[in-house]
């Protein structure tokens, strides 16, 4: 699994949790930075996932 794949999940995680919190306590800067690292999050995943792609068909 490569690296980007394991970053990217962690991102998106945390990413549900920051904006999970800035609903419950009205901050709406929070909640568009868990939005952000969620977007993020899904992105690098998704290049670690051709990563992982390219490495198996060598």
């Amino acid at each position: 699994m490569d690296k980007d794949r394991v970053e990217g999940s962690l991102k998106n995680i945390k990413g549900t949790i920051k904006e999970g919190v800035g609903k419950v306590i009205g901050d709406t800067k929070l909640e568009a930075e868990g939005k952000m690292d969620k977007a993020e999050g899904k992105v690098q995943n998704t290049v670690g996932g051709i990563k992982d792609s390219i490495r198996g068909r060598d």
